[in-house]
């Protein structure tokens, strides 16, 4: 079964995009290339255990298995050394990417207290959008009980579009809820 996502992007989205957008080939219309959940952790620098249920949370939030990523260079100052783990990230593409999106806007970010919508100013200006989210419980498959200690996250959303305008008006007609007069 393909996402519902995907279903309505090539049945009304596209067509609507390509006229407000002006673009007169149906190739140009901007389209998401690949979402990117990433989890840093920096004490994992003292206890190197902590990652395992970051890694497991992230592995039920994505759908799928997440990478380590390692630290690039030593900081003394952060007792951090060249190689060690300090955080993990997950890019989904295709189905798997509409299918995060829906349950993003849909299910999660309205479990946000006081959510009155994400800001529209975290575009980095070639098309890109990136969330902060501070806790990994909005989500419905992370079990409350089993969480020891609350993790943040950054969801980066890469579009095709050349520019932030065109990309905002690709989230808004997928129904990311932007807030208000920001």
């Amino acid at each position: 079964m393909a996402a519902r996502l995907k279903e309505k992007y090539h049945g009304s989205i596209k067509q609507a995009l390509q006229k407000d957008l002006g673009v007169s080939n149906g190739m140009a219309v901007p389209k998401l290339e690949k979402i990117v959940i990433n989890m840093g952790l920096g004490e994992a620098t003292q206890n190197v255990k902590i990652i395992d249920p970051l890694l497991a949370d992230l592995a039920s939030i994505a759908g799928q298995k997440p990478v380590i990523t390692k630290a690039k260079k030593s900081i003394a100052a952060f007792k951090l050394r060249e190689g060690m783990p300090i955080g993990a990230m997950v890019t989904l593409r295709g189905d798997k990417m509409y299918e995060f999106l829906d349950r993003l806007i849909n299910v999660a970010l309205p479990r946000v207290r006081d959510f009155r919508g994400v800001s529209s100013k975290s575009f980095d200006g070639r098309g890109n959008y990136t969330l902060g989210l501070r806790d990994q419980l909005i989500f419905p498959e992370i079990d409350y009980a089993k969480v020891d200690k609350i993790k943040g996250m950054n969801v980066t959303i890469v579009t095709t579009a050349k520019d932030d305008n065109g990309a905002r008006e690709l989230l808004k007609s997928f129904g990311m809820p932007f807030r208000q007069g920001a």
